[in-house]
């Protein structure tokens, strides 16, 4: 009886020493540290390029290039691009955020690749309709010619007349106001705008009168435009 009794001690001793070392494991493993994915945003798409915002640091990536962080350029247009993070290919829209707790924008932004003559140029739309402007901040508000007026559906008829001085002279111009501009993902409203009576400016001038009211930096030669909501 006394070895039967010594037998199941050790039985229950075993099954304690197993139960310790499984908890011990379990520490172990819960308590070691995990390497969280990286927070990436799209904040610029480009063809064949693209800005990602990498735990809040910009990467202005050409295809086929990788980030310091591991994140690489797969493909990129003006819509989406594929990147390669971790082995998995994911695709991002602009603004889109991924991590490993998405979280909404709470602000909306657009991203305007420098040209080789230094300047920013950019699609967008005035009252829906598609518009291509450069960004002038020396330009008071937007400016465009009446032409461009015209395509646009502008209605003159109740616009302020007025006189501007250009390169070639005194100008008449109407005074009007546009209901929406948009760039990239940032739209504003009621937004003042100069119709020149002629042929200048060739491109729609991108003035104060939208550049005040959008937070704008430059981000690795790359000019930001940022509403929040």
């Amino acid at each position: 009886m006394a070895g039967v009794a010594f037998g199941r001690q050790f039985i229950r001793d075993k099954s304690m020493n197993m139960n310790g070392l499984c908890t011990a494991l379990l520490l172990i493993v819960f308590s070691a540290p995990i390497s969280a994915a990286p927070e990436i945003v799209a904040s610029g798409l480009f063809n064949g390029k693209a800005l990602l915002t990498i735990d809040g640091k910009p990467r202005l990536l050409k295809v086929g290039a990788s980030s310091p962080e591991g994140v690489k350029l797969l493909s990129s247009n003006s819509q989406q691009a594929n990147i390669l993070v971790a082995g998995q290919t994911l695709t991002l829209s602009l603004s889109e955020r991924i991590s490993t707790a998405f979280k909404k924008p709470t602000f909306s932004e657009a991203k305007i690749l420098r040209s080789r003559n230094g300047h920013y140029f950019t699609s967008g739309a005035i009252n829906g309709r598609p518009a291509k402007f450069m960004v002038d901040t020396g330009a008071t508000a937007i400016a465009m010619n009446i032409n461009e007026a015209r395509r646009l559906g502008i209605d003159l008829r109740q616009a302020k007349p007025g006189m501007s001085s250009t390169a070639g002279g005194m100008v008449e111009t109407f005074r009007v106001v546009l209901d929406k501009v948009s760039v990239g993902n940032v739209t504003l409203h009621s937004i003042r705008a100069s119709v020149i009576n002629g042929d200048f400016p060739e491109q729609i001038l991108l003035g104060n009168s939208f550049l005040s009211k959008v937070e704008m930096t430059e981000e690795a030669g790359v000019l930001v435009f940022r509403k929040k909501y």
